[in-house]
């Protein structure tokens, strides 16, 4: 999703100010796609210029009301059906859960025991989101429930995960691989230092 996207499919709901734009990205995009200010009226500028918005009314103060033009609509459209949604394609917190093994078992559970108490966190924040909300009949507040029920359950399910990770790595496996990593890791440091290196576990 890029940011053009966002102001595009928020003008196809209504014609906005820059100010009511930013009112909507505040109540129904921040968490999907964040922006600040000067990024959406930059956007509305390059929107603009491109022609895929067009001002349709002057207000006091230079206020500005913008709505989405012909192409703008086919660009949301094109957008919608035929370019392929690219995904989370790194996630550092998942990437440390590879490498917990050089911790010990009391850290890996920390860890993973804190990434279950922001996922509650998070899952907390979505459900006063819903509650907080007045849901109506528009488009986005339609389709914005629909897409803030992902957010419940994916926080939910990472919650759940990440409880039963911490329980997985104080296991007679992890730990046997963890205590093969560590030993490995002192060996090749004792043989660097040039003394002879102590056996590991399984050369007992």
């Amino acid at each position: 999703m890029s940011l053009r996207h966002a102001v595009l499919g928020l003008l196809a709901e209504s014609p906005a100010s820059g100010y009511d734009l930013m009112k909507l990205f505040n109540a129904s995009l921040t968490r999907v796609w964040p922006a600040t200010q000067s990024q959406v009226y930059g956007e509305l500028n390059k929107l603009t210029t491109a022609g895929l918005v067009e001002v349709a009314a002057h207000g006091p103060r230079g206020r500005k009301e913008y709505a989405i033009t012909d192409d703008g609509l086919t660009e949301l459209r094109h957008w919608l059906t035929e370019v392929a949604p690219v995904g989370q394609q790194r996630h550092d917190g998942l990437l440390r859960v590879f490498f917990l093994g050089i911790l010990t078992p009391l850290e890996a559970r920390t860890y993973l025991l804190t990434q279950a108490a922001a996922a509650a966190r998070a899952h907390d924040a979505y459900k006063q989101v819903d509650e907080s909300t007045e849901w109506d009949d528009e488009m986005i507040s339609v389709y914005g429930q629909i897409a803030l029920e992902y957010g419940l359950r994916l926080t939910a399910t990472m919650e759940e995960w990440a409880r039963w990770a911490a329980d997985e790595v104080t296991s007679a496996k992890a730990r046997k691989a963890s205590e093969l990593a560590r030993a490995r890791h002192g060996a090749e440091q004792t043989e660097l230092a040039g003394e002879p290196a102590p056996e590991r576990p399984d050369d007992a």
